[in-house]
């Protein structure tokens, strides 16, 4: 499957926990949308991936990437109920960079 560079390091970063990697791959204000909460700005982005990591312990395989849509469909699995899941990250870029995730 053909990334983008900046996904694919996502990717890499969820799944070797890396916090600070996953974090890199947002602008300085980007804002994500998960669960019901909105977390803004790249300080913020990296609090909640470190939480995440630390409690559901997530890691993605990817499965379908539209460039058109700028989607990823992704099967993650964890330490979370109803593991695994597929859930779609809605993308929109800046610089090469993430300015906006929305987790769906």
């Amino acid at each position: 499957m053909n990334l983008p560079t900046v996904i694919a390091d996502l990717v890499k970063a969820q799944n070797h926990f890396d916090s600070t990697a996953y974090a890199n791959c947002f602008t300085e204000t980007a804002v994500v949308f998960d669960e019901g909460k909105t977390h803004k700005g790249k300080a913020e982005i990296k609090n909640w991936i470190e939480k995440a990591h630390e409690q559901y312990q997530v890691t993605m395989a990817p499965l379908e990437y539209s460039e058109t849509e700028q989607t990823l469909k992704a099967e993650i699995t964890g330490t979370f109920t109803g593991s695994p899941l597929v859930l779609a990250y809605h993308y929109e870029f800046k610089d090469k960079l993430i300015q906006s995730l929305e987790i769906v």
